[in-house]
């Protein structure tokens, strides 16, 4: 894979070590990014308010005012869901830098990308970070590193409001990286405080390694759950969204994970607690594969009525001719072949939930029976005189926009109504990036397991590539390429692209890089000499180099707008250094 335009080349021809282990005594030797490579991807736009860490926004800000912030999350919220907050918003910043560094300096070696990692802490104003020492191997799927924080502006305001304790204060760092080093390994990655300068000591000392390394880790990772039914550590079952347990039944709480730290994923955990204990209504909605039947078995194992039945129907998977049927029950004779009366799933849920996935395909006549028995509380079995009193909770689940169905004369407005008491809008995986990491530590724990494999992670450029794919089927998709990868790959060593992708995701058997926008792009096979030579202006002597730099700031100047700023970035310079080539092509006359 070549360094895309305006990025470090390598400084010799040793092939990727993408599969390489690696520690930090070889950073003298190590090919990536230095503090000045990382300082330059740094941008102050003042005119229009706005400073970029290459691609991601970023904010300068009072570290006082920060302190505050924290000082009453701690008063309002208490100090261990203060703590999980700022843990969170670490570990999100800590998976932005990652991805960062590893696109921008994509054939960096291994110990220079997960050394940027302290480097940028640093550059950002939060801590500075020595190293003492860390090793990784990602055949092995472990990493062991202790480092010592030198002035932490976590620690600073901590002392200032409460003094000296017996906590460690440094939690956002924590989270910051764990989440670097997660997202760079594809395992879950726990680093402990285990000297504070909120505790008393010089410095901060932080131990960091793989679950598997620590051991018990359910004290680290309660930090990363928003809510309790939220859970980051082993399952020895699988999270199957939108498929029922073998046996009909709910697992205990507990062996079923929902899996995220993300803003979008935590607003949707913090909704389903707020409902769970009423007997409102819920209607889920969301994409495809974003886990809707696993989040209304969660609404029914945390609510009140955990102790009686949940009962789910794929109401798109049971054909209109036996939809009622199966949903109000049936007496023997009511038609050919019903031989024995039999109870629907209103009845055998009696007591407790039903869940009514796909609820937008009903057939109109379905539509007005179910809207008659969420009104009166009755069901009439099909062929039936007599009415059965049912007590259930009704949760629904939809992928198509019900407002336009309604618009369309597709679906009952009074049913859409009754329905929509309490909304939960469940986000793509697409919109909650930052849960990638765990979501492929999680599945691949499970399916090793599973499957009686050790495959020990995910190579570099297959987190690259995973972070950056825009998975079609959300969480679901995820699930099935982890255990393809596991099916595929050798054991003891990490997975690899190959092992994930097949023809149906590419028209071709392709490697991916990561694109100028942020999107999979085709690895060519050409060289860059003869990608160069292809699409390089011509003159009468060949290919020219100048007007190809020329045609490159043209045409980011014109994208920004003539904002030279904007069109730096674009192109991965300074400002002062795109002033600077601009000047010495006028000069010498090339356009």
């Amino acid at each position: 894979m070549r360094p895309a335009f305006g990025q470090p080349q390598p400084s010799d021809d040793r092939p990727p070590s993408d599969l390489s282990p690696g520690d930090s005594d070889n950073l003298s030797h190590a090919r990536g990014p230095n503090v000045h490579d990382l300082s330059e991807c740094l941008f102050f736009s003042p005119t229009d308010g706005r400073i970029w860490l290459d691609g991601q926004r970023m904010i300068l800000m009072h570290n006082t005012s920060l302190g505050s912030l924290r000082h009453e999350l701690i008063e309002r919220l208490g100090l261990e869901r203060a703590r999980g907050l700022l843990t969170r918003a670490g570990y999100s910043s800590g998976v932005r830098d990652a991805q960062l560094v590893r696109e921008r300096w994509p054939d960096a070696d291994p110990e220079a990308i997960f050394y940027a990692g302290t480097q940028l802490h640093s550059l950002e104003g939060v801590v500075q970070v020595e190293t003492v020492h860390f090793e990784f191997d990602p055949r092995k799927g472990t990493y062991d590193g202790e480092f010592l924080w030198h002035h932490s502006s976590e620690d600073d305001e901590h002392i200032a409001a409460y003094g000296i304790g017996t906590e460690p204060a440094c939690w956002m760092q924590l989270g910051y990286a764990m989440g670097y080093v997660t997202t760079l390994l594809g395992r879950l990655t726990v680093f402990r405080e285990v000297e504070c300068r909120s505790m008393g000591h010089a410095t901060c000392r932080v131990l960091g390694k793989t679950v598997e390394l620590w051991g018990d880790v359910e004290e680290d990772l309660r930090y990363l759950n928003a809510e309790d039914f939220v859970s980051h550590g082993p399952a020895p079952y699988p999270v199957q969204a939108g498929l029922p347990e073998p046996d009909g039944e709910l697992p205990p709480l507990g062996e079923r994970r929902l899996v995220g730290v993300s803003s979008a994923f935590i607003a949707s955990c913090h909704m389903l607690r707020r409902v769970a204990t009423t007997r409102a209504t819920v209607l889920f909605t969301g994409e495809s594969g974003v886990g809707k039947e696993l989040f209304a078995r969660m609404l029914h194992e945390i609510g009140s009525r955990s102790d009686q039945a949940f009962v789910a129907i794929n109401c798109a998977a049971i054909p209109d001719t036996l939809i009622e049927s199966e949903l109000f029950g049936v007496e023997r004779g009511a038609f050919t072949g019903a031989t024995t009366s039999r109870p629907g799933r209103f009845e055998r849920a009696h007591g407790g939930t039903l869940f009514l996935d796909e609820i937008g395909t009903l057939s109109p006549s379905s539509q007005g029976k179910l809207l008659r028995v969420l009104q009166e509380g009755v069901v009439e079995r099909v062929g039936g005189t007599r009415e059965i009193q049912v007590d259930v909770r009704v949760v629904a689940a939809t992928n198509v926009e019900l407002r336009e169905a309604v618009r369309r004369g597709e679906f009952r407005e009074d049913l859409f109504f009754r329905l929509n008491v309490f909304p939960i809008p469940l986000p793509p995986l697409r919109e909650r990036r930052d849960d990638i990491p765990l979501l492929l530590s999680h599945f691949l724990r499970h399916y090793n397991q599973l499957h009686e494999r050790s495959i020990t992670g995910f190579t570099l450029k297959a987190m690259r590539a995973l972070l950056n794919y825009h998975f079609p089927g959300n969480v679901r998709e995820l699930q099935n390429l982890v255990e393809r990868g596991v099916i595929a790959a050798e054991d003891n060593t990490p997975i690899d692209l190959p092992h994930l992708f097949r023809d149906e995701e590419t028209t071709r058997n392709l490697l991916f890089t990561i694109g100028s926008d942020g999107e999979l792009a085709e690895e060519s096979d050409e060289s860059a000499l003869e990608q160069f030579r292809r699409f390089a202006p011509a003159t009468e002597e060949g290919p020219s180099l100048d007007k190809l730099e020329a045609r490159l700031v043209r045409e980011a100047v014109d994208k920004a707008d003539g904002n030279l700023s904007a069109a730096a970035r674009l192109l991965g310079l300074t400002r002062s250094r795109l002033a600077y080539r601009m000047k010495k092509l006028k000069e010498a006359g090339v356009e």
